[in-house]
This record gives C-alpha cells, structure tokens and sequence, in this order.
C-alpha cells in the first residue's frame, strides 16, 4: 500500500464499514477505481481453506487476462468484472516486481478516456 501511495499519491479508502480493512485507490482526476486491497475467504477463491489471505483487484487489458491469469497466484477477479479485472493473491506467490506492473496497468487502464467516449466527442 505504500508503494501505491509513492508511485501515484493515492490515499487509501475505507467504505465500508462491515469490512474495514478494505482500501480502494483512486485516481484524484477522475475519481475511478484502480485498486482495491480486502482480505477474504481463501475458499472465495477455489481453495479448501477458510483462512483469511489478503488479495489486490486490478483492471486488466482484456488481450492480457489470459495469460495473466495462467500465473501462480491469479485469479478471475473477486466481486468484480471477470473481464476487465482481476484478483492477485498478495501472500508472496506473486513477486512483488510483478504485482508493481500490474498496478502500473490498472492505473494507466483507469486514467484514459474510453474509445467510446473519444468517438462520440468528435
């Protein structure tokens, strides 16, 4: 969490008040989401344990989730759009070189006008 507040001055958000543990990161400009950081049921995500592991849900380039997701410690992402979006396991199974440029994306993902939105302006 503190590189994320170095690398792009996000401060972390606590909304919720039954979980909270529970950081987004936004972009100050637009307001959109590029992280969020929770801690959830490991069986949330397909193993058999009810341990509690904390995870990371970043956007990710559509052309990229496969591939991304073939990697220990990646997964359809939790709670949120499974094609845009996706979960890491932040329990050192990814590296930390790794999670850094998956962040990177989401921020850069989140922080652009949409096609959509540049085509209907001209």
């Amino acid at each position: 969490m503190q590189w994320v507040r170095n690398s792009f001055g996000a401060q972390p958000e606590y909304l919720w008040a039954d979980m909270p543990n529970a950081a987004v990161f936004r972009h100050r400009e637009n307001r959109k989401w590029f992280c969020l950081v929770m801690e959830v049921s490991a069986k949330k995500l397909g193993f058999s344990t009810d341990e509690m592991v904390d995870i990371c849900n970043v956007k990710c380039d559509p052309l990229m989730l496969g591939s991304v997701l073939e990697k220990t410690g990646c997964f359809p992402a939790y709670h949120m759009n499974k094609q845009h979006w996706l979960t890491i396991l932040l329990n050192g199974s990814v590296s930390e070189e790794d999670v850094q440029f998956l962040l990177e994306q989401s921020y850069d993902l989140t922080s652009k006008k949409s096609q959509k939105i540049v085509k209907n302006e001209k």
